[in-house]
């Protein structure tokens, strides 16, 4: 009687080890420390949060597509901060020029709500760590996670 091999874990763990980790960051310089994301952070952290539901996902299930994809979704937010961060740098423009929550109610609600709103610029560094950004940072630690997962997953 012949078992299979157990199934190689590690490309999951460092996609919810790791994903969890850049997403609790952010977070944390969000609610901790009074940063507010601007429009390309938060595409970050919907890669971060779909890259996390997809892993669970084939961890769960055993689905090696689904821990793929994962590590994919990783790789996707790493595009999505080494752009943010050449936009920061002014090495290219950015795609939007703001990004505004829905307002209602009377004219007065709405220009109190516009005027209330945080200015979030994406090209703007609000905090770096030598030299590096936090968007630069999650571009090199995203892709080292995603690259490593996909790494893994080729290897098992």
């Amino acid at each position: 009687m012949r078992s299979e091999p157990a199934p190689d874990l590690r490309p999951a763990a460092i996609v919810l080890v790791g994903g969890s980790a850049l997403l609790a960051g952010a977070l944390a310089f969000e609610h901790l420390g009074g940063l507010v994301p601007c429009e390309m952070c938060m595409w970050q952290r919907w890669a971060l949060a779909s890259a996390l539901g997809l892993a669970t996902l084939g961890l769960v299930l055993r689905v090696r597509l689904l821990v793929g994809l994962g590590a994919l979704a990783v790789l996707v937010g790493a595009a999505i901060a080494g752009f943010h961060a050449g936009v920061e740098q002014k090495w290219w423009e950015g795609i939007t020029a703001c990004a505004a929550s829905p307002v209602g109610g009377s004219t007065t609600d709405i220009i109190g709500a516009v005027l209330s709103a945080p200015i979030v610029r994406c090209d703007a560094i609000p905090w770096s760590m030598w030299g590096l950004s936090m968007a630069a940072w999650n571009f090199v630690i995203s892709t080292v996670i995603g690259g490593y997962a996909l790494w893994r997953l080729k290897a098992a």
